[in-house]
Order: C-alpha cells, then structure tokens, then sequence
C-alpha cells in the first residue's frame, strides 16, 4: 500500500440546502460559475488538484500545506470581493478546512482513500 503525504483543502458552501430551496437553478449555475471562474484556477495557481466534487463541496489535494492555506486565503479574499457585489441571498459563503497528514493512494482509482490516521476521531 503506497501512502504519501499530503494536504488537503475541503470547502463546502454555507446554507446551500436553503439557497437551493429558494432558487434551485440559479443557486446551481453561481456555485458551478464560482467553482469554473475562481476555484479551479486559483487551486491549480497554488499547485493543488480537485480530486473530488460532492454537490455543494469540493476536496482538492497539495503537495505543500504552505500552498492549501494561501490558496485557502486566496479563496476567501476572492469570494468576499465578489460577494460585496451581489445581493444577499445570491452570495456565496464557503467554509474552508485543510488537513495535512498521510494519505493512502490508490492506483485504480482517481480519488484517494483518507488514512484514518489522518483525521483525529474518523471511523475510516
């Protein structure tokens, strides 16, 4: 089993069960535009990989913890600027976490498998 060390970045939106109530398809496209306009870019800009989509969040991969908290920093700037320029309910808010530790890769598949020594209190 080959493992390697990394950090990972996993962001989620604020209140996207509620946003979806009030505007399914618009709430859809401002997310899938956020992530195309200013996630995917701005995650390779800083040497990192999505390697994982998940309705209204995202899991991407670092080589360098340095690289995911100013990516992660980047990330909320960025937001916040667009957010200043749209009415309240059309923002996107988006928490953001990263967790470095060993990661298991596996060969056969696309996403890696998170070692359980990885996350204090995970059942994996």
């Amino acid at each position: 089993m080959d493992r390697k060390l990394s950090a990972i970045l996993a962001a989620d939106v604020v209140g996207y069960s509620a946003q979806m109530e009030r505007d399914e398809a618009g709430t859809f496209e401002r997310l899938r535009a956020r992530r195309k306009e200013l996630f995917e870019p701005e995650i390779a800009r800083h040497h990192g990989h999505i390697f994982k989509l998940m309705g209204d969040g995202l899991l991407a991969e670092f080589g360098s913890v340095v690289d995911a908290v100013e990516c992660a920093v980047s990330l909320q700037h960025a937001l916040a600027e667009r957010n200043a320029a749209v009415s309240e309910d059309h923002r996107i808010r988006v928490r953001i976490g990263i967790n470095l530790g060993e990661v298991i890769v596996e060969r056969a598949r696309t996403d890696m498998a998170m070692a359980s020594t990885s996350l204090p209190g995970s059942n994996n």
